[in-house]
């Protein structure tokens, strides 16, 4: 798709500066406008449309020696990359094609950060005008202008599209309130920790499966998810596999980022089985897309009243955390803690987004050693009729937030589970028993709907949900 760059700049806003005559044929997609901002220290892709066989070359103003041509293809296409330097701006990006020095198209307030690619259904979506803790006080406080968005409009495509109807927004308190509250703190947190321009790429749409959001020759096509598919046919979101892959995902293919992050997995929660196989084909195919292998950092569902069958959305959060223990490069926050029994859309969204910063900041920018993650599973010990539990990323000791823990129950050789006593012992394990249970084979915590616990680690971050059984033995019954 070829598109004028008078075209652009009417339907987009964007601040595009062109000579009085116009007959170059340069154009960009919309990732490349005014106030846009390019991964700091690298080698970022470029590109465009143009004229057949002609040459265009880009320059950009951090470095008179960021220079770089590229030609264009018999397709009218065009790609190259150019390096930038560190952190850093207002800056200027020029675009001219050979033979008309004098023109060409200029992006203004250029910023050299880091650019986070912000993805997911309504949790993500949930914008701070729609309600969040401290709404007035957060949305009055939100000017950050070194903070851009880049929201991807709600639009499904059965093809894969080159581009999309978007543009760099600086951050301001009307900017904030009407975009990715979760984005909108994990970016903020960056920009204050890190001291650097921070670009947000939101795609997102609520209600929406992790199948649309892949392509849709990767999704696995059995009876079974034929059938949830057909399910889940609805006139406000897309259900068809690969359709916001190609619309919201795909426009931005190689644009260079520093991480993504993902807050999804409430609409996976009738057919949980696959979601872990859905994750990692997500992950995969974004990273062969983007051509680099950027860290991933998810969201844990928290609790709510699913009222489902299945015990589905415990499903799903043990799926989000075995794709954080097996893909290499990804992380996960645990929002236990954070959740509304009543109310699928969290207010607390602060704490999603800052936990995710967090995570980046330790694992990505090597900024902390430690207190960024949350305690999970690592083993399970049975002494005569107690379970001995152990923890990851609980050095400095559990800590129960009331008088004794809660979520709590044990199974023995029967199968059923009964609600379990528990106590903290040698400072970061957990003995767990009951009166009922004389030889306990498993152990839940929080595993359900809406359970909400009360354990954490000193560094004040809630334990993640689990289960210490897949199967039970108790006449072929499977829990």
């Amino acid at each position: 798709m070829k598109h004028s760059v008078m075209a652009i700049a009417l339907a987009l806003g964007v601040g595009i500066s062109l000579s009085a005559q116009t007959h170059t044929q340069i154009s960009l997609p919309a990732l490349f406008s005014d106030h846009v901002v390019l991964q700091q220290q690298d080698f970022v892709p470029v590109w465009g449309w143009g004229e057949a066989e002609s040459t265009v070359r880009i320059v950009g103003s951090w470095s008179s020696q960021d220079t770089v041509m590229a030609q264009v293809a018999d397709d009218g296409r065009w790609k190259t990359k150019i390096r930038t330097t560190r952190h850093g701006g207002p800056y200027t990006l020029h675009f001219f094609q050979q033979g008309y020095e004098s023109e060409g198209i200029m992006l203004k307030d250029v910023m050299l950060g880091e650019v986070w690619l912000c993805s997911g259904q309504s949790n993500m979506e949930w914008s701070p005008g729609n309600g969040i803790i401290n709404q007035a006080e957060e949305i009055g406080s939100a000017h950050y202008p070194q903070i851009r968005f880049f929201s991807l409009p709600k639009r499904g495509s059965g093809t894969l599209q080159d581009d999309c109807a978007a543009r760099w927004e600086c951050c301001s308190p009307d900017v904030m309130r009407k975009r990715s509250a979760v984005a909108y703190f994990f970016g903020r947190q960056l920009a204050q920790q890190l001291d650097v321009p921070v670009g947000l790429i939101v795609a997102a749409w609520g209600g929406t499966a992790a199948e649309v959001w892949i392509p849709q020759e990767r999704v696995s096509r059995t009876p079974e998810t034929e059938a949830v598919l057909k399910s889940r046919i609805c006139p406000w979101w897309p259900v068809e596999p690969g359709t916001l892959y190609n619309s919201m995902i795909h426009p931005l293919l190689p644009y260079r980022i520093a991480g993504a992050i993902w807050y999804q997995g409430e609409s996976n929660r009738d057919y949980p089985q696959n979601y872990t196989a859905l994750m990692k084909e997500l992950i995969a195919s974004w990273r062969t897309g983007f051509g680099q292998d950027f860290p991933f950092y998810l969201v844990q569902i928290a609790p709510y009243n699913y009222q489902s069958a299945n015990n589905g959305p415990a499903l799903v959060r043990e799926a989000q955390e075995q794709v954080a223990r097996e893909v290499p490069r990804t992380g996960m926050v645990v929002t236990n803690d954070i959740g509304d029994y009543g109310n699928i859309h969290p207010a607390r969204k602060q704490e999603a987004g800052i936990r995710l910063a967090n995570l980046a900041l330790g694992e990505t920018y090597g900024k902390r050693d430690k207190g960024y993650q949350s305690p999970t599973l690592e083993s399970m010990e049975i002494r005569k009729d107690r379970a001995v539990l152990r923890f990851h990323h609980a050095d400095n000791g559990l800590v129960c937030k009331g008088k004794t823990p809660e979520g709590l129950a044990i199974a023995g050789e029967d199968g059923v589970f009964v609600p379990a006593k528990a106590r903290i012992i040698q400072g970061n394990m957990l003995e767990v028993y009951s009166p009922k249970v004389k030889h306990p084979l498993a152990v839940r915590y929080c595993f359900d709907d809406a359970t909400v616990g009360n354990l954490f680690n000193a560094d004040g971050l809630p334990m993640a949900p689990f289960r210490t059984d897949y199967t039970v033995e108790a006449g072929s019954k499977e829990l």
